[in-house]
C-alpha cells in the first residue's frame, strides 16, 4: 500500500486547486476517549472527565467524554461546574500518553496518505488532501474518511468526526458544524451548500477564525452570519479590519486559496522563542521575580541548545483579577471556542504590564540577557497587585552565527559561559531537568522543579 501511494505522487502536480477535495479529522474529545479506552470503557456511555485531582475546583478539565457532554457540559468546563448529582471519573492527565496514540493515529494515516498531504492542525486534528487517492483506492470522500476512522477505531478506540470539502476552509466548517448533526459524523460541504446552510448560519462565532471580538466589531454593522458579510460594502470591511478583511471575505464566499502545498512551503519572516505559565496562585513582586529568573534561564538554554540568538526580548505580566474584573466578565459573559472559555471582550481587558526591547547586540548569553529581563521586570511590574501570569520571550532569533560583539565584550568569559552551558543541558538531556538547578528553585514559590516534570503545563 506504502508503494501506492509513493506512484500517484506524479498525479498531484496536474490537480487544480477548484477539483481538490480535502478531509479535516478530529479525534472526539480525544485525551477522555484515550482515558476511557486505557481503562476498557465506552466514552459514549462512561462519564469522565480528564482534570488534575490535586488542583482546586476551579481548574479547567482538559477534555469531558461525549457522554458527559451529552449531558450539557461543554469540552472545557471547570470541574465545579459539574453538576453535583452527575457521578463521574477523574482522569488525571497524561499528555505524555496522548503524545504517543497522537503519533500512532498519525501512523495509521500515513499507511493511506502520503505525509506530503497531511498537515497536522494540533495534537487530535489534521488536514489531509484526499484528492490523488480516491481514485487509487476506488472510493469516493466519504468512504475514505470512514476508512481513515475505521481504522484509528479498531486500532485506538478512539472515534474521529472528519468533515469533507473542496477547499481547507469547507474541510474544517463541514468538521465544526455539519458533522456534529451528522449519524456516521461525517460532515460534507461543497460552495453550493455553504451558501444554502453555513452562509445564514448563527451564532457566527461558530465559524472557524471568527472569535467574539469580530463578532462585536461586526453587530456595529448590522452583520451577524457570513450572509451578511458577503453583502456589507468591502470598503466597510477592510476599514474596520484593514488587510484582515481579505480572509473574512473570501471564507464568507465559502473561498479558500491555501493548500496544504502552500502551508508546507511557506517560511515565516521572522522567528521567536517563547515561556508562559499560569501561576497556581497570587505571588508577590518578588516571587514572581525568582519565576522569572527560573522562566529566563530555561528559555537561554533553549537558545543554547537550538545554536540560536536573539535580538530583542518581551515580558509579559498579568495581575490578579480585581472586583471590577470580575464584574465585567459576568456582564459580558464568556466565550468557548473549543480550546477553554474566556471572557467576550478577551484577555487584554485585563490589567497586565511588561513590554519589548530591542537589544544592541544578538546573543545567547544568560550573564547578559537575564539582567536585562530583571531591568525590564523591575522597571514595569506592579509591586501592589498579586502577579498571576508571566510570558518571557526572545525576537529576531537568528542561527548563531550571526551572533555580534562589540569592543566591550569579553570573548573569553563567553567561551566559558557557553561550555558551562553545554555541559547544564548535557547533563539535563541524560538525567532529566531535574537533575541540575539553581538554588532559585529550591525556594518554596518556585516553579521549575514541577514544571520540568510537565508537558504543556499538565501531567506528563
Amino acid at each position: 500500500m506504502r508503494t501506492n501511494v509513493q506512484l500517484i505522487s506524479w498525479r498531484r502536480e496536474g490537480i487544480v486547486a477548484d477539483e481538490r477535495t480535502y478531509l479535516c479529522i478530529d479525534l472526539k474529545s480525544f485525551y477522555a476517549s484515550v482515558e476511557c479506552a486505557d481503562r476498557g470503557l465506552d466514552p459514549f456511555t462512561t462519564n469522565l472527565v480528564v482534570a488534575d485531582p490535586d488542583r482546586t475546583e476551579k481548574t479547567i478539565c482538559l477534555a469531558v467524554s461525549p457522554a458527559l457532554k451529552a449531558l450539557g457540559l461543554p469540552g472545557r468546563c471547570r470541574v465545579f461546574e459539574i453538576p453535583p448529582g452527575i457521578d463521574y471519573i477523574k482522569a488525571r492527565p497524561r499528555m505524555q500518553r496522548y503524545m504517543d496514540v497522537s503519533a500512532d493515529i498519525y501512523s495509521i494515516y500515513l499507511r493511506y496518505v502520503s505525509p506530503e498531504d497531511i498537515h497536522p492542525y494540533s495534537i487530535d486534528e489534521c488536514f489531509i488532501d484526499a484528492t490523488p487517492y480516491l481514485a487509487l483506492y476506488h472510493v469516493d470522500a466519504r468512504a475514505f474518511a470512514q476508512m481513515l476512522m475505521d481504522a484509528v477505531l479498531a486500532e485506538t478506540g478512539v472515534c474521529a468526526t472528519a468533515g469533507i470539502g473542496s477547499n481547507l476552509f469547507l474541510a474544517k466548517v463541514a468538521l465544526d458544524i455539519t458533522a456534529k448533526h451528522a449519524d456516521d459524523h461525517i460532515g460534507v460541504l461543497d460552495r453550493a451548500t455553504f451558501e444554502q446552510t453555513i452562509q445564514t448560519h448563527r451564532p457566527i462565532t461558530d465559524i472557524w477564525n471568527i472569535g467574539p471580538g469580530i463578532a462585536k466589531r461586526l453587530a456595529k454593522h448590522g452583520v451577524h452570519d457570513l450572509r451578511g458579510v458577503c453583502e456589507l460594502d468591502e470598503s466597510t470591511l477592510y476599514c474596520e479590519f484593514g488587510v484582515n478583511a481579505e480572509y473574512l471575505i473570501d471564507h464568507a464566499h465559502g473561498v479558500e486559496p491555501c493548500t496544504i502545498a502552500d502551508i508546507r512551503a511557506y517560511e515565516p519572516g521572522a522567528h521567536s522563542l517563547m515561556n508562559g505559565q499560569v501561576l497556581p496562585c497570587d505571588y508577590t513582586f518578588d516571587e514572581a521575580r525568582d519565576v522569572v529568573k527560573e522562566m529566563v534561564d530555561q528559555l537561554v538554554l533553549d537558545l543554547v541548545d537550538k545554536h540560536l540568538v536573539a535580538s530583542s526580548l518581551s515580558l509579559y505580566v498579568g495581575y490578579a483579577k480585581g472586583e471590577g474584573d470580575r464584574a465585567r466578565e459576568a456582564a459580558e459573559g464568556w466565550f468557548d471556542g473549543g480550546h477553554g472559555r474566556r471572557p467576550v471582550s478577551g484577555r487584554r481587558g485585563f490589567p497586565h504590564t511588561g513590554g519589548t526591547r530591542r537589544q544592541s547586540d544578538r546573543t545567547n548569553s544568560l550573564a547578559k540577557l537575564l539582567p536585562r529581563f530583571l531591568d525590564l521586570y523591575d522597571e514595569t511590574t506592579r509591586r501592589d497587585v498579586a502577579v498571576r501570569r508571566i510570558h518571557v520571550g526572545f525576537g529576531d532569533v537568528v542561527p548563531e552565527e550571526l551572533a555580534t560583539f562589540d569592543l566591550f565584550t569579553d570573548v573569553a568569559t563567553e567561551a566559558e559561559e557557553r561550555k558551562l552551558q553545554e555541559a547544564v543541558l548535557a547533563v539535563k538531556g541524560k538525567f532529566g531537568k531535574n537533575a541540575l538547578l539553581r538554588g532559585t528553585s529550591l525556594k518554596e514559590k518556585a516553579t521549575a522543579r514541577e514544571r520540568n516534570q510537565q508537558i504543556g503545563g499538565h501531567h506528563a
